[in-house]
């Protein structure tokens, strides 16, 4: 399984970082405290993935953290924005010999270990793998060729990123997963349960 590479871009979890949209309603401590919630939920359905795994931290490598340095790889993110940051990831991974490559976010609450499982799979017929999220982005992007458009001219953090990644490859061989829900505002989380903790203290 040593072709199958899995890149998880990663905030270092430090107050006032991290989930900025979320901390405009819930605070910055509260933010933290997600954010670091969905952290613990991103190690526990990619530990046991038979995939390599490198975590890209935002701002520098913390080598005694969530990250089992057994079983993640630890890097540091290059770039001025999102697009060149995942990249550089993804060239790095080609660069070493990686044939499948899938990069995820760690603020995904609905993701589990079988669906990278099949994200994975889905290489066998496709050359290219997105994820779309509910808010129009995507949770999910995988490749087997680095293809440079997918991460330029894109508005990042906004409604037209999956539309305009789909465009850039209409004519490849694509699949698309099940849409998802990433968690980046209010909205996203105040309906499910296992938030409520986080949330018991804010008014509507």
């Amino acid at each position: 399984m040593s072709k199958n590479l899995l890149l998880i871009l990663t905030r270092n979890p430090e107050l006032g970082k991290c989930k900025t949209r979320l901390a405009t309603k819930v605070g910055d401590k509260v933010a933290l405290d997600i954010y670091k919630f969905l952290l613990d939920k991103t190690v526990s359905f990619t530990k046991d993935l038979k995939v390599k795994k490198w975590v890209y931290y935002s701002e520098s490598i913390w080598e005694d953290d969530i990250w089992d340095n057994k079983l993640y790889q630890k890097k540091l993110q290059k770039g001025k924005d999102l697009g060149e940051r995942m990249m550089n990831a993804f060239r790095e991974g080609f660069r070493a010999g990686f044939e499948n490559i899938i990069v995820i976010g760690s603020d995904m609450f609905h993701l589990n270990q079988s669906d990278l499982e099949e994200a994975f799979s889905k290489f066998k017929g496709h050359n290219y793998v997105v994820g779309p999220a509910e808010d129009g982005g995507y949770y999910l992007l995988g490749m087997k060729y680095l293809k440079v458009e997918l991460f330029q001219n894109k508005a990042w953090g906004t409604d037209t990123v999956l539309s305009d990644t789909l465009s850039d490859l209409k004519s490849e061989k694509i699949a698309l997963l099940d849409e998802k829900n990433d968690v980046d505002h209010y909205e996203d989380i105040k309906d499910i349960e296992a938030f409520e903790p986080f949330l018991k203290h804010i008014s509507e």
